[in-house]
C-alpha cells in the first residue's frame, strides 16, 4: 500500500529481527500481571529503545483497555503492529504468549503427575516481591506523564475508589473516565493537552510515531480481516466437532472459552469466579479449590494471568481424555483453550487499530481517550495494592462498610521475608536504578535460598 505520511522519504522502521529480539525479552519477563507488563514494555519501548512516544503508548493502551481480553498482550500486538505490521504484531503477540504457556503445560504435567510443587514454589518465591517493586515503579512512571493536572489526578484517584473498594465493574469505570474527558474539554477547552504535531515534522522522532500506517482503514480490509481471523478462531473448533462429535470435551471448551474470550472485561480477576464454578459444578473439570493451584501458577509465570485457563482446560480434558491418553488429551486440550482465547486478540486489533490510528488527531477523541489515560493509572494502582497486599499476606480478609469493601490483611501473617524483599528490591529499582533483569534475577536467587532453609 502506498505510504499515507507527510513526507517523501520513506518512514523509519525497526529491523524486524531487532524487534524479534525485543519481544522475546519482552516476553520472558511479562510477570505480575497487566501492570507487570504494561511496565516491562514502557521501560522498554519508550523509555530504552525509544521507539515509540509516550503520547502513542498511551493511546494504544487505551483502545486496549476497552476490549475484552488480556489488554497488556493486545497492546504488544497493537504496537508490534505499529513497528512492523502485521508480521510485528503476529510475532508480539504470540511470543508474549509462549512463555507463559509452556510455563503452565508443564506445571500442569506436574500438578497432574506428581502434585508436589515444592521446587517451584522455592524457585518463584523471590519473584512476587520483585514484581510488587516491578508494578509499583510502573504507577509512579505511568502517572508522572498522564496526570498532568488536578483533573486528571481527580479522575485517577476516583476510578481507584470505584474499583478497588466498590467493585465497579471496569468496562463502566473507562465509560465515565472518557465521557468526563469529553465533557471537560467541550467546558473547558484549556484542559485538554496540547496536540502533537504530524508524523514526521520533528526531527528524532520515535519510530512509531515518524512512521506512517501503511493498513488503511477501509471496508474490504476489514472484510477480509474478518473472514480471515475468524476461520482461524473457529476452524479449529468445527474440524474437532466433526472428528469427535460435539459433546467432546476438546469440543465443549473451545465454545465455552470462546464465549470467554468476549466477555472477559476488566481483566481475568473479572471472569474467574465465574468460570471456576461452571468447571467445578458445571462441567466437573476441576475440584473444589484447583481454581486456586492454577491462578498460583499463572500469577508466578510469565504472560497474561488469563492463562489459569490453559490449566482449567488441561485438567478437563486430563479427566475425560477418551479416546486419547489423559496426558496426549490434556495436551490438546491446553492447545484449543490457548487457542480461543488469544486468537480473538488479534481480531479485535488488526480489525480495530487502523481506525484507532486514523481517528488520533481528532482532538474530541483525543479528550477522551485522556481521561481513560487517568482512570487507567487508578486502576493500574488499584492492581498494585491488590497484588502487594496478597504477596505480602498470606491470609487477607473482607470487611463490608456502607456497601464498600475493604480488604483487611492478617497482620499475623506478615512474611517478613517477602517485605525486606520487596523493600530491596524498590531500593534497586528507584533509589539506584538497577535494570529490572538483575533486580528480578536477584530477588528470585535470594526467595529460592530462603524458601528452601525454611523446607
Amino acid at each position: 500500500m502506498p505510504y499515507s505520511g507527510t513526507v517523501a522519504a520513506p518512514p523509519p522502521t525497526v529491523p524486524l529481527r531487532e524487534a524479534v529480539r525485543l519481544w522475546a525479552k519482552v516476553a520472558a519477563l511479562s510477570f505480575g500481571g497487566p501492570a507487570g507488563q504494561i511496565a516491562v514494555m514502557h521501560r522498554f519501548l519508550v523509555e530504552e529503545k525509544r521507539w515509540i512516544s509516550e503520547e502513542r503508548f498511551l493511546h494504544a493502551l487505551n483502545y486496549c483497555m476497552l476490549l475484552p481480553g488480556p489488554e497488556a498482550q493486545q497492546l504488544a500486538i497493537y504496537i508490534g503492529w505499529l513497528l512492523n505490521r502485521t508480521a510485528g504484531g503476529l510475532i508480539a503477540g504470540a511470543l508474549f504468549v509462549l512463555p507463559g504457556f509452556v510455563s503452565i503445560l508443564g506445571l500442569s504435567l506436574l500438578y497432574a503427575g506428581f502434585r508436589d510443587s515444592s521446587l517451584i514454589a522455592a524457585l518463584f518465591f523471590g519473584l512476587k516481591p520483585a514484581v510488587v517493586a516491578v508494578v509499583a515503579e510502573a504507577v509512579v512512571r505511568i502517572g508522572r506523564r498522564a496526570l498532568k493536572d488536578r483533573f486528571r489526578i481527580l479522575l485517577a484517584v476516583l476510578a481507584f475508589v470505584a474499583i478497588f473498594f466498590f467493585e465497579v465493574p471496569f468496562p463502566l469505570i473507562v465509560v465515565a473516565a472518557g465521557l468526563a474527558g469529553y465533557l471537560a474539554w467541550r467546558w473547558f477547552p484549556e484542559s485538554l493537552p496540547a496536540q502533537p504535531g504530524p508524523a514526521g515534522e520533528a526531527g528524532g522522532q520515535p519510530i512509531a510515531d515518524a512512521a506512517a500506517i501503511a493498513a488503511r482503514p477501509s471496508l474490504g480490509r476489514t472484510a477480509r480481516v474478518l473472514a480471515i481471523h475468524l476461520l482461524l478462531w473457529w476452524g479449529p473448533v468445527l474440524l474437532l466437532a466433526l472428528w469427535l462429535g460435539r459433546g467432546h470435551v476438546l469440543v465443549t471448551e473451545g465454545v465455552f472459552f470462546s464465549k470467554m474470550a468476549v466477555v472477559t472485561f476488566g481483566g481475568a480477576y473479572a471472569v474467574l469466579a465465574y468460570v471456576a464454578q461452571q468447571a467445578v459444578e458445571v462441567f466437573h473439570w476441576l475440584r473444589p479449590g484447583e481454581m486456586l493451584d492454577g491462578l498460583g501458577m499463572a500469577e508466578t509465570t510469565p504472560g497474561p494471568l488469563i492463562m489459569v485457563l490453559q490449566f482449567v482446560g488441561f485438567l478437563g480434558a486430563y479427566r475425560n481424555p477418551a479416546p486419547f491418553s489423559p496426558v496426549a488429551a490434556a495436551v490438546l486440550g491446553s492447545v484449543i483453550t490457548t487457542w480461543v482465547t488469544f486468537v480473538p486478540c488479534f481480531l479485535w486489533i488488526f480489525l480495530g487499530a487502523p481506525y484507532i490510528e486514523s481517528l488520533r488527531g481528532r482532538r474530541s477523541l483525543t479528550a477522551a481517550l485522556s481521561g481513560v489515560t487517568a482512570a487507567v493509572v487508578g486502576v493500574i494502582l488499584n492492581l498494585a495494592v491488590w497484588f502487594s497486599i496478597h504477596t505480602l499476606f498470606a491470609r487477607v480478609g473482607e470487611v463490608r462498610f456502607l456497601g464498600a469493601r475493604l480488604l483487611v490483611p492478617d497482620w499475623t501473617t506478615l512474611d517478613p521475608a517477602s517485605l525486606l524483599l520487596a523493600v530491596a528490591a524498590m531500593v534497586a529499582l528507584f533509589r539506584f536504578k538497577l535494570g529490572m533483569v538483575p533486580v528480578l534475577l536477584g530477588s528470585v536467587a535470594v526467595g529460592a535460598a530462603v524458601a528452601l532453609l525454611r523446607g
